[in-house]
C-alpha cells in the first residue's frame, strides 16, 4: 500500500523564512508581558511564524489590564502589535485540531505567558483537554522547549508540586518576577528586561536584555565584609 500523501509545505515555508513558536496567554495578570512578547517576536526577523492563542480568561485579563477587547480573538495579534502581524496565526482554544497539536508538526519552542496556576496543573498532569494543554504536552513529549511563565502570589504546596512536576518533565518554570539589578525607570523597563530573558530561553537573546557584566567592590563593601561579627553576650544587651 502507497504511503499517504503528506502535504509539508507549511513545515517546510517555516522552516524557509525563520524559527517556528506556539505562544499562549491565559487567565493570570501580566497581559503587557505577553504584548511585549508578541511586540518583539513580530520584529525579530529571526521569527518566520508564531501560533498564538489566548483562552476565554486571557481574554478578560486584556480587556481589564490593556483596555483590549476583540469580539474575535483572531484579531488579536494585530491589535497587541500595531502592524499587520503577518507572520501571526491566531488560533481558537478549542482549535483542537490545529497544526500544533500535533507532534508531527515542527516547532521550535513554546511559551506560556502569563501561565496561569490553573494551566500550570493541567499541563503538568498532563490534561490535554485544549488546545494551549494540548500544544504544551506535545512540546513535553517532543522533547521541544517549553517555557512556562507562572503568575501567582503567594504559592501554595499544590502550585509547588505542579512546578516540579512540569520541570521534572521538561518544562523551564520561569516566574513573571521583575529584576531590579538593571537600573530599571520604569515598569515598562522592567517588563522588558523579563521578557527578553524569556526569550532568551527559546534561543532568541535580544539586544535590549540588560547583561550583568560583574561590578568592582567598593571601599565600603570590603569594610563591611571584614567587619568583626558580634558573638555571644546577652540578647538585647547594649
Amino acid at each position: 500500500m502507497p504511503l499517504r500523501s503528506i502535504d509539508y509545505r507549511l513545515i517546510q515555508m517555516a522552516n524557509e523564512t525563520g524559527k517556528v513558536f506556539t505562544v499562549a496567554l491565559t487567565g493570570a495578570s501580566g497581559a503587557v508581558c505577553a504584548q511585549t512578547l508578541v511586540r518583539l517576536l513580530d520584529a525579530d526577523a529571526r521569527v518566520g511564524r508564531v501560533h498564538f492563542i489566548v483562552t476565554s480568561s486571557g481574554m478578560r485579563v486584556l480587556a481589564d489590564e490593556l483596555g483590549i477587547r476583540a469580539a474575535d480573538p483572531r484579531q488579536l495579534p494585530a491589535t497587541l502589535t500595531g502592524t499587520p502581524a503577518a507572520k501571526f496565526e491566531a488560533l481558537l482554544n478549542a482549535d483542537i485540531g490545529a497544526s500544533i497539536a500535533s507532534g508531527s508538526y515542527a516547532v521550535d519552542g513554546m511559551v506560556v505567558l502569563p501561565c496561569s496556576v490553573g494551566t500550570l496543573g493541567k499541563i503538568a498532569s498532563g490534561l490535554a483537554d485544549d488546545l494551549v494543554g494540548r500544544a504544551a504536552d506535545v512540546c513535553l513529549k517532543e522533547g521541544r522547549r517549553l517555557v512556562l511563565c507562572v503568575r501567582e502570589t503567594p504559592l501554595s504546596r499544590i502550585h509547588l508540586e505542579n512546578m516540579m512536576r512540569a520541570q521534572a518533565a521538561g518544562a523551564v518554570i520561569m516566574p513573571v518576577v521583575p529584576a531590579f539589578y538593571a537600573g530599571a525607570k520604569s515598569i515598562d523597563d522592567l517588563v522588558l528586561q523579563y521578557v527578553c530573558r524569556v526569550l532568551a530561553h527559546l534561543e532568541l537573546p535580544q539586544d535590549a536584555q540588560f547583561r550583568w557584566q560583574g561590578q568592582a567592590e567598593t571601599a565600603a563593601a570590603r569594610k563591611l565584609a571584614v567587619a568583626p561579627q558580634p558573638t555571644g553576650g546577652r540578647r538585647g544587651a547594649k
